[in-house]
């Protein structure tokens, strides 16, 4: 089955693409000429992946799935949330986002965050949402190399390792997107068979 995934972040791509079986084709955005920018104007990462989804069905006519994920740290009231990829301007430019958090957490004992990711699915005139949470903390400073977005500060589950420090294939198994990519895949086992 052929499906479209409602984003132009490459990254995010190639890290689903990664995880689905080969029955489950992905189609990227570019792929159906939709190069327009899908405006995230939800309050919350639920919203978000819904508008994105809703968007490109209404639009296009065809099943679509959408996710949208935040980074949502204790001590700062769940902030960045929702707004995590423009966290520090509407650039959306990873290093300064990473270094405005650094820059509230210094003082901070608490490190604690979760990385949660919605992934909206509108297929056969029904909309179904899944989520993957993982729990972890924030380093004091950037560590790894692989990965995108956060991955350089965010320690996932205690493991002495920051998601930037695992290859796509270990990120995959307990990351967030990962685990709401797995419900996904679980759902459109349906379809494939």
């Amino acid at each position: 089955m052929k499906i479209i995934f409602a984003s132009n972040n490459k990254n995010k791509v190639q890290e689903i693409q990664n995880q689905v079986p080969k029955s489950i084709q992905i189609v990227t955005l570019d792929e159906i000429g939709c190069t327009e920018d899908i405006e995230e104007t939800g309050t919350t990462i639920e919203e978000n992946a819904i508008i994105k989804a809703n968007y490109i069905t209404e639009k296009y006519g065809l099943p679509c799935f959408a996710d949208d994920t935040g980074l949502e740290i204790d001590a700062l009231n769940g902030e960045p949330g929702v707004y995590s990829a423009r966290y520090a301007g509407e650039d959306k430019n990873a290093d300064k986002n990473m270094n405005l958090v650094l820059e509230k957490l210094n003082n901070s004992t608490n490190r604690k965050a979760q990385f949660k990711t919605v992934i909206a699915l509108n297929i056969n005139n029904e909309q179904h949402l899944f989520t993957g949470i993982v729990d972890g903390d924030i380093r004091s400073k950037k560590t790894g190399t692989n990965g995108f977005g956060y991955d350089p500060i965010f320690e996932p589950e205690s493991l002495g390792r920051t998601f930037a420090e695992m290859s796509i294939d270990e990120k995959n198994k307990l990351s967030h997107r990962g685990r709401a990519v797995e419900k996904l895949v679980a759902f459109l086992s349906i379809f494939t068979k």
